[in-house]
């Protein structure tokens, strides 16, 4: 592996040590210490996703690319969500339900954070008690209807581990990342879902994406 996503885990676990403690409590932040696991487990979230800086590999492990959303009160976008379902319920740090991608400038798909996503179990969005967490407590938001039909009622959890967020780590809505002004190209619309505020949020369209390879792939 090289040297440069060695030193970027590094300095992630720097920036979550400060972001974690600072959530801990009123003591000052010197005093809190931070889990060992919980920081091992980010930075294994960050080396399993790696690979996925490009965007090819993603589609090829079953990634399958969805709308860009964006929160309509202002708050910021969590870019284009790639949903695969085979990796829905797992709370295993290597193995994200999702990948967050946003526009880069030379056209091509960046990937900027990760989700998890465990299914409600009785599809029920007036109970929680089942609401998971990771990484040290961090709890996940819903229960919130699915994000694209045929999706479950579930539980998420964004973590931004390639695109900095100054709302938080693990808050789902990154004002740095942007959705287009208007779709691009014609698709299929996503429902749109629920924050923690119950209100809906909306994005751009499903679209057909070229991707580095030039090949056009189609969100559902």
């Amino acid at each position: 592996m090289s040297k440069r996503p060695l030193r970027t885990a590094i300095t992630l676990v720097t920036a979550a040590a400060a972001s974690l403690a600072l959530s801990a409590g009123p003591a000052p932040a010197a005093d809190r210490p931070v889990d060992p696991k919980v920081l091992r487990d980010l930075v294994k979230a960050y080396l399993a996703s790696v690979k996925y800086l490009d965007e090819k590999v993603a589609l090829a492990d079953g990634y399958v690319p969805r709308r860009c959303s964006s929160d309509p009160a202002g708050h910021g976008s969590m870019g284009y969500h790639y949903f695969n379902e085979s990796r829905y319920g797992s709370l295993d740090p290597a193995k994200p339900s999702a990948l967050l991608f946003e526009d880069g400038k030379d056209g091509k798909r960046r990937l900027a954070g990760v989700e998890w996503i465990v299914l409600d179990s009785d599809q029920n969005l007036k109970t929680s008690k089942d609401r998971p967490s990771m990484f040290g407590g961090q709890k996940f938001e819903g229960p919130m209807p699915g994000h694209y039909p045929g999706m479950p009622v579930h539980y998420d959890l964004h973590v931004w581990l390639w695109k900095q967020n100054p709302n938080g780590l693990f808050n789902r809505w990154n004002p740095r990342v942007k959705c287009p002004a208007a779709p691009a190209h014609t698709g299929k619309f996503d429902t749109p879902h629920a924050g923690k505020s119950g209100t809906a949020h909306t994005g751009s369209s499903g679209m057909t994406h070229t991707g580095s390879a030039g090949t056009a792939h189609t969100s559902h």
